[in-house]
């Protein structure tokens, strides 16, 4: 799916006349007043970050003539499982089984579920590698799906202001430079609008076919956040020499 453009930059300026100083009574070294100019400026920024987690799905079954057989086959390799994913580095939280236990006519079956979540993508493919080369057909491992925490979802949306804002207050430099002026403080500050689209959550089904690649599964994942901001600035005055060469 095509991307939608980020949405355009607006810049613009108002240079307001300084008012008629007052004068300051004799006697007195009260600083001037502010000179009341503005310059008014918005601008925009887009970011981008890839997911930070990733679900791999584990299944596997047994069907015995005994109970105990069937239940012995299967626990045996998800106790391999879980000592692959624990000496490679993923915790005991991170990882959940699900076991079901029935009888199917004259045997007993038994079928588990592990997922696992991985925090590094390297350890993920070393992870389902090893368990592909050890286990073969006797364990099916889905897929990965690759989301976004919340909190990383926060993340972006705070860099992106920031980076919105950065590039606002760069713009209003140019601004008064132009002018040969020199900007001052912010007087304010205001999120027009932001934007979000693509990423996945927890939550999110992927319908991804299986023949995607991983780093396309990663891209497909991307999350990207648009911010609009705009500001007004005080203008100081005439820019300072030394500092413009600097």
């Amino acid at each position: 799916m095509a991307l939608p453009a980020p949405p355009p930059a607006r810049l613009f300026a108002e240079l307001l006349p300084a008012p008629t100083p007052t004068p300051t009574p004799a006697g007195r070294g009260d600083p001037p007043a502010p000179s009341g100019r503005e310059v008014h400026v918005s601008g925009s920024a887009e970011l981008s970050a890839g997911p930070d987690r990733a679900r791999v799905s584990l299944r596997l079954g047994s069907r015995k003539g005994a109970a105990g057989a069937a239940r012995s086959s299967v626990t045996r390799r998800l106790e391999y499982i879980a000592q692959s994913a624990r000496q490679r580095g993923v915790p005991e939280e991170n990882m959940t089984v699900t076991e079901d236990f029935s009888r199917v006519e004259n045997t007993y079956q038994m079928e588990a579920e592990v997922c696992i979540i991985f925090s590094d993508f390297g350890k993920m493919q070393n992870v389902c590698n090893l368990l592909i080369e050890k286990l073969g057909t006797s364990v099916t491992i889905s897929p990965p799906h690759f989301y976004h925490t919340p909190e990383a979802v926060d993340t972006l949306r705070r860099q992106v202001c920031v980076a919105a804002v950065g590039n606002t207050r760069r713009k209003a430099q140019e601004v008064c430079r132009l002018f040969g002026q020199s900007l001052g403080k912010p007087l304010l500050i205001r999120e027009e609008e932001t934007k979000e689209w693509g990423g996945h959550i927890d939550s999110h089904l992927s319908n991804s076919p299986d023949s995607l690649t991983l780093q396309e599964r990663i891209q497909n994942a991307t999350a990207y956040a648009s911010c609009r901001v705009f500001a007004v600035f005080e203008i100081k005055g005439k820019e300072n020499r030394r500092n413009k060469l600097l």
